[in-house]
């Protein structure tokens, strides 16, 4: 009996995504949990496994399609018994889609991953302010991307990657890979046209009118979901800021005691330290650690912290559980982790959803202050500087001291002035204080 492939929702919010690529073909015959597909959501590309033996009877979603509904019909699958052209005809009613020639618009801003009033188990990427936007150009027509061949090697690069080259008219094939198992990412085949490979005339020509200063890229399923959930952020959640800075150079020095103690190849980073001391203000001031809902506010227990992390073509935030019951050296092994695989697209779903706090750390990339946009539906995040070495005054004297500014942005909907300026004391208290971390 023919078995409906349909969309999957890989996360518990999801509701759509890009079918990225197809890696059958109808008529290939599969077995249960060979790979069919990627699917490239709002976090990172996931690979799809055939759930049946059987034989791709019919694709009905073209490798390439856009925002492509969860428990869509992507495609059909025939038994090995049964008549292919039979199993076909269940696909009767639904259009093949085919693969966009042209960039698909994003979506007008409305609740993709979270509703106004989203479940506890839905987080997205943690941005600063949002950059400032390019000048207005008409979008040139994209290329599409050259389609996989029957009988060729299969060819491992990211969603990103082959979109760009595709763009530029290079055979992705010809490029050396340098990310995860050889994987091609958009800096490989950017170094491969930086080195003179470029597109052939009739490529560029049908790229429109595009000046040779500019470069345009599409939109891929994060980025969409970034702004769409951001700019939500900021319509809906009434923001305001309070800072306040923490000497550190007892966390630093405490800092060096720990790694000097610590298991052979965990390293406690200061961020641990500060997961560590947002996890111990969370359960100290409760009203900071909830979500604004229609009918009330949703308050939790543990402190589950998303940690922003960068990685190509957008951010992703997986999710330290119940930190507040998590050691410095838990910590660092757990952030480390979780970190390297958001890089390397290796995360569950479950990994980066579900988060109640999140901390946006940029002080690495040398940046004293900023305000960083809340994570709906999230009541706050805190947005972590550099630490560095100024002027304060203690008593009626002057020194020196390494100082760290962070910025906590709170939705006033459900956490007040007084409230947020407590959490920031409970929080500059742990952090000027780190053996309290320790107790």
């Amino acid at each position: 009996m023919a078995v409906k492939i349909l969309m999957p929702a890989l996360s518990p919010t999801m509701t759509d995504g890009t079918l990225a690529r197809w890696l059958v073909a109808e008529g290939d015959k599969v077995r249960s949990g060979d790979v069919i597909a990627e699917i490239e959501t709002d976090k990172a590309t996931m690979e799809v496994e055939a759930l049946d033996d059987g034989i791709i009877a019919k694709i009905i979603v073209a490798e390439g399609s856009q925002n492509v509904a969860v428990n869509a019909l992507i495609a059909v699958l025939a038994e090995e018994d049964e008549d292919v052209s039979e199993a076909a005809k269940i696909a009767e009613g639904a259009e093949a889609v085919p693969a966009p020639a042209t960039p698909v618009p994003a979506p007008k801003a409305e609740a993709v991953q979270a509703p106004a009033t989203p479940s506890p188990a839905t987080s997205a990427p943690a941005t600063p302010a949002p950059a400032t936007s390019a000048p207005a150009t008409s979008a040139p027509a994209s290329l599409p991307a050259p389609a996989v061949s029957q009988g060729k090697a299969r060819v491992f690069a990211s969603p990103l990657a082959r979109r760009i080259a595709g763009d530029a008219g290079l055979d992705i094939s010809a490029v050396k890979g340098t990310g995860p198992h050889g994987r091609i990412i958009r800096a490989d085949v950017e170094e491969a046209l930086a080195k003179g490979v470029s597109a052939p005339v009739a490529a560029v020509a049908a790229a429109g009118t595009l000046a040779q200063s500019e470069r345009f890229e599409p939109h891929n399923a994060m980025r969409r979901v970034i702004a769409e959930r951001l700019q939500q952020s900021k319509q809906t959640a009434p923001h305001f800021y309070l800072t306040v800075e923490c000497e550190i150079d007892t966390l630093l020095q405490a800092r060096k005691a720990l790694n000097e103690a610590a298991p052979e190849g965990v390293k406690i980073s200061v961020n641990d330290m500060v997961v560590k001391a947002a996890a111990a203000a969370l359960i100290a001031v409760p009203e900071v650690n909830g979500y604004f809902e229609a009918e009330g506010c949703r308050y939790f227990s543990d402190a589950d912290i998303c940690i922003a992390v960068a990685v190509d073509g957008g951010l992703v935030t997986p999710v330290i559980r119940s930190a507040n019951h998590l050691g410095l050296s838990a910590i660092a092994s757990t952030s480390a982790d979780l970190a390297k695989r958001a890089r390397d697209n290796q995360l569950d779903p479950s990994e980066y959803s579900g988060g109640t706090f999140t901390i946006s750390n940029l002080g690495m990339f040398g940046i004293r202050e900023f305000a960083a946009v809340i994570n709906p539906p999230q009541a706050a995040i805190l947005a972590v500087g550099a630490g560095e070495k100024r002027p304060v005054v203690r008593g009626d004297a002057l020194a020196v001291a390494t100082v760290m500014s962070v910025t906590l942005s709170a939705d006033h909907r459900i956490v007040d002035g007084a409230v947020g300026a407590k959490w920031l004391q409970a929080f500059k208290g742990a952090i000027e204080n780190p053996v309290t971390m320790l107790l």
